[in-house]
């Protein structure tokens, strides 16, 4: 996924976002901005895991979204 689009897209991705992580507050939603590093730290506070576990959560998350959203990717 092209985090440049998700940043350009936030207000729809963020939905997406809150549904997979569902303890991600909207503030911490508003504050990531579609920031993918940022959403990385907060899943690892949020959840109590590492930083590999976020990332690896995030690479199945965008390949889930591409999938299932390809109008968002081409």
């Amino acid at each position: 996924m092209n985090w440049d689009i998700a940043v350009g897209n936030w207000k729809q991705f963020k939905g997406m976002v809150k549904t997979h992580w569902g303890r991600l507050t909207d503030d911490e939603l508003d504050v990531i901005a579609g920031q993918r590093t940022h959403l990385a730290g907060r899943i690892q506070e949020s959840y109590g895991i590492t930083k590999d576990q976020a990332e690896s959560q995030i690479k199945l998350f965008e390949k889930r979204t591409r999938s299932k959203y390809p109008k968002y990717f081409s």
